[in-house]
This record gives C-alpha cells, sequence and structure tokens, in this order.
C-alpha cells in the first residue's frame, strides 16, 4: 500500500488477510464505529469498512469529495455520489456540510452507546483534505467571515476549515463527559501526512519551517502534528519528542485495552504507552519513513539521525504561508512544540541520485539544512545497508490500473462495489 494512493476506479485495497484494529478490539468486546473517510478500498463488499470488524460506518470511501454535495470526481473519468450508511448510498444529505454532518452522528453514536460496554469511535474527518479540483477548499461562510484579516482568500477558507474541525473535537469531549464516559476515555488527535503547502493540491497547509511538504519524505511531509489527552495520562500538558509511528497506534491501543500482545498478528508496532502516558523513553528506535518502488527514493530515522536517499526535485523547498513574518514564530510559546530555524540555506542539500545520500541530525536540525553524510562516512553505510534490508523483505505494490467499469454513470450515480455487480 506504500506506493501512492487509491483511486476511485482502481480495483484494489488494503489485503483481507489484514486484521484491522476493530477487529481486534470487538474480540474484547467493544462496540466499533466508524465515521468519515475510508480510502482502503471498495472494489468489491468484503474490502468495505462495515465488513472490516466496524459495527457501522457512515462516510465516504474514495480519498476525497465535495464536502457539501458529497461526489467525488476520479482521474481518467467518472464523477458520482460517494456517501455510504454501512453499504447503502445516502443521497438524503445534500447541502449538509461534512465537518458538521460526522460531527452529529458521533455524537448520536456516543449518546446512544450502552456505557457499560467498551466503545471505539474511529472519527477520521475530512477536513482540511482539499476537495474536488473545481472547488478544493471549502468552509461555511459565518466562518469564513471570521477570518476578515487574513489576506488570502484561500488562507481565509482554510482557517475557516480548521476551525470547524476544532469546534468539532470541542463538541466530542464535551458529549463524552455528559454521557459520562469522559474519564476513562483516550482521545487521539493525528494527522497522517504532512500538509499540502504552497498550492498543491490547490489547497493551503502549511508545514513551514519544515522542509517539503505531503507526499515527499522531507519531515514536512512525514511529521505529524498529533495529540492524546486523557485523564488516564500520568504526566499532562507535556510535548513528546520520541519516535512514534502509525504501527505503534495498534499495540499501543490494544494493550490499553486490556489485550494481550501475544494476540496481535505480525505486526511491526511497539506499545508505547508509557511513552504517552508518563514520559519514558521510547521503544522505538527506527523507524522507515518509505521506500519507492520506482526511482529507489527511500528514507528512515535512527535515534536522531535520518537519511534520505534518491530525493526528488519537486516540492523539496521551505514554504512559508502568505503573510508570514519571522516575528510570528516568537509569539508562540507552548514550550517545544514550536521548531524554530534560521532562514534556509542559501543552497539547499541536494539529496537526488546524482549528489548522493543526505545525512541529517533531526533532533539538532529539524528543518534539514545541513547535510553531514561526509562526516559520518560509516553511520550512513550502516544505514544504507538497513534500507537494503527493508527493501529486500518488501513485497510489490498493490496498485492496478483504472477500471472504466467503475464510473458511477454505470451505477446510478454512485460509487459502489463494481466487482460484486453482474
Amino acid at each position: 500500500m506504500q506506493s501512492g494512493v487509491i483511486y476511485a476506479a482502481q480495483p484494489y485495497g488494503l489485503g483481507l488477510n489484514e486484521t484491522l484494529m476493530p477487529q481486534y478490539l470487538k474480540e474484547l468486546g467493544y462496540a466499533t464505529h466508524g465515521i468519515g473517510k475510508w480510502h482502503l478500498g471498495f472494489f468489491k463488499v468484503a474490502y468495505t469498512p462495515s465488513k472490516r470488524g466496524f459495527d457501522s460506518f457512515f462516510g465516504y470511501w474514495t480519498g476525497k469529495e465535495d464536502y457539501w454535495d458529497h461526489s467525488s470526481s476520479a482521474p481518467g473519468g467518472g464523477w458520482g455520489l460517494d456517501f455510504h450508511n454501512n453499504t447503502e448510498n445516502v443521497f438524503t444529505e445534500w447541502g449538509m456540510y461534512s465537518t458538521d454532518l460526522f460531527t452529529t452522528v458521533a455524537i448520536d453514536i456516543i449518546q446512544s452507546h450502552d456505557a457499560s460496554k467498551p466503545l471505539y469511535l474511529y472519527l477520521p474527518y475530512q477536513a482540511v483534505h482539499s476537495a474536488n479540483k473545481i472547488q478544493p477548499l471549502q468552509a461555511p461562510e459565518k466562518l469564513i467571515n471570521k477570518f476578515k484579516n487574513i489576506e488570502d482568500e484561500r488562507r481565509r477558507i482554510y482557517a475557516a476549515m480548521v476551525t470547524a474541525l476544532d469546534d468539532a473535537v470541542g463538541k466530542i469531549r464535551d458529549v463524552l463527559e455528559a454521557k459520562g464516559l469522559y474519564s476513562n476515555s483516550v482521545i487521539v488527535f493525528t494527522t497522517d501526512n504532512g500538509g499540502p503547502a504552497a498550492g498543491m493540491d490547490k489547497n493551503m497547509a502549511s508545514n513551514f519551517p519544515l522542509r517539503g511538504l505531503k507526499a515527499t519524505l522531507w519531515e514536512g511531509g512525514v511529521r505529524g502534528a498529533a495529540f492524546v489527552h486523557s485523564p488516564l495520562l500520568e504526566s499532562k500538558g507535556r510535548v513528546s519528542l520520541d519516535l512514534m509511528h502509525v504501527t505503534d497506534w495498534l499495540p499501543t491501543l490494544y494493550a490499553l485495552a486490556g489485550g494481550s500482545a501475544s494476540k496481535l498478528r505480525n505486526v511491526d508496532g511497539y506499545n508505547v504507552w508509557d511513552t504517552l502516558s508518563s514520559g519514558k523513553s521510547s521503544p522505538r528506535q527506527e523507524l522507515l519513513h518509505n521506500i519507492h518502488p520506482s526511482g529507489g527514493e527511500a528514507a528512515m530515522r535512527y535515534g536522531q539521525w535520518k537519511i534520505l536517499v534518491n530525493a526528488g526535485k519537486a516540492w523539496n523547498g521551505w514554504y512559508p504561508p502568505p503573510g508570514y513574518e519571522q516575528s510570528n514564530l516568537s509569539n508562540r510559546t507552548l514550550k517545544n512544540a514550536v521548531v524554530t530555524c534560521g532562514d534556509p540555506p542559501s543552497t539547499a542539500p541536494d539529496c537526488s541520485k546524482s549528489s548522493g545520500p543526505c545525512l541529517f541530525d533531526i533532533e539538532q536540525d529539524p528543518c534539514e539544512y545541513v547535510n553531514l553524510a561526509s562526516q559520518h562516512e560509516d553511520l550512513v553505510q550502516k544505514l544504507l545497508a538497513k534500507l537494503e534490508e527493508y527493501r529486500n523483505s518488501s513485497v510489490p505494490p498493490r496498485n492496478k490500473h483504472m477500471d472504466p467499469r467503475a464510473n458511477p454513470k454505470y451505477h446510478g450515480g454512485a460509487w459502489v462495489p463494481w466487482h460484486d455487480l453482474p
């Protein structure tokens, strides 16, 4: 699944041989509900979320859609509704802003939940992802009007999209407390990649001062902004810079829910609850960012070090948001959560195939200004060997060619599991 994303008309998905978190948690007696984005395949019903461990799912199956009419366009042609209640198409929510609608559904689930049973709620909001290309940034007018001080129109809409998401998270927290569930809940809020800055996908995110953006292996593409909020945390109000990877969520939350690590099958993650809760050192000392099969671009972390090889030339700079002034950073004082670096170098380190590997000390140089490869040749060789071990154990990507039979015009104007149709 590491090579690009699943486009709507591509007939593949996350393998049915994989056991997902809701499936593991159901074994522990949890009610499991998904709301929002899926994007792990739907060409057959068996790949849809309500068949992968969720008692219910309300949302969309593709990678993006319109926030208001809930339609999704696809590369190579095809445009149709992508909104589903379990496996049923939902045509009745036209005009309902998705961030608000998903919050309403989540609140209904929490309020009707049997409090004697544990609850797993997976709520991947659409915000603040780009919608379809015609109008990629969308938000309610009343929220956009709150940011008249932002001159750039797209950045103004983006700020409104973030505000809608912020408000939604607050409402979820409040209803958990009103239901009496809050004291024994853990809220994880996380992104899955860096933002599409500098107009990528016609979006207006910002990763500055980190280098690069979404779909790159620079820190702006791979470092995720996240928080964990819970009365169960032993050490609160703390910023953690320990290494953690997306694969760590399963063993961490499964163990917290009372599961035994011996039940987990063939996982790469670590239980990092002690790191999150009390600040103990992370058991994770290295992580692979990615290895692209075509072109060989790859990166990994090893302690404080990051190696990057065969980097592409696109989107490899530092991209401040419109209206940015360096003095803005001095007013942000959230302990060490703010990344501060000097001005970018006049000549950026080139980590391309022709220039050779780059080695960065991410703890001291999070903005990837200084290539230290020539000063640590033995370490570079060690990390190149580790990358080769990962490469040799990798499996071929699942990507498939577009299937014209998926086009919604053949299925009542909606995206459906077309491989199951006669």
